[in-house]
């Protein structure tokens, strides 16, 4: 019986070596799966990060894309405004003096007068399909950065600060200035 202990003792032995062992390895197993869980975690939060560092850069150059549109724009319809102001400007002399020519052809033969109108309103039409603006009558109220005055002047009709006469008209394409309006103010 002793034997049969013995042999059993071996057995027992093995058993325990062997359930300290199961025991060791389903603790070394369970670390093993915290180990890939936090290291999966881990990969995630980088992901997550990457994917937000991504999408604030894409967001980003959208933004900085969507301002250089519009300066573009801009530009391209300041040089338009600029290359039209500019071709103006050579025309107002022959725009003036065809305007001085119809008030002094008042008393004159009908048909100059009515030749002279045509071209006047030719002048006009291409003016309006340009969006050349004339701007400075008797009666408007003095502003400095629409009016250049050329003197003042006393008057019963007009009120303080207020263009009594127009010596040259005024021109602006939207909000750009092609000439400033020679005017008398009233005092």
């Amino acid at each position: 019986m002793a034997k049969k202990k013995e042999k059993e003792n071996p057995k027992a032995e093995v058993e325990e070596t062997g359930a300290e062992e199961q025991a060791d390895a389903e603790e070394t197993a369970e670390k093993a799966a915290e180990q890939p869980k936090d290291e999966n975690e881990e990969k995630i939060k980088a992901l997550e990060e990457e994917i937000a560092s991504w999408k604030d850069k894409y967001m980003r150059l959208a933004a900085e894309y969507e301002n250089y549109r519009k300066r573009t724009s801009n530009e391209k319809l300041s040089i338009y405004d600029d290359a039209t102001s500019k071709a103006v400007t050579e025309i107002l002399p022959v725009s003036d003096s065809v305007r001085m020519a119809l008030e002094n052809l008042k008393d004159s033969d009908p048909e100059i007068v009515k030749g002279v109108e045509l071209i006047s309103n030719q002048l006009q039409k291409s003016f309006d399909k340009l969006k050349i603006e004339s701007y400075g009558k008797p009666g408007d109220e003095f502003d400095p950065n629409l009016h250049n005055a050329v003197s003042m002047v006393d008057s019963d009709e007009y009120k303080s600060n207020q263009i009594a006469n127009v010596f040259q008209t005024g021109y602006k394409i939207g909000d750009k200035i092609i000439r400033h309006a020679m005017v008398q103010v009233v005092n």
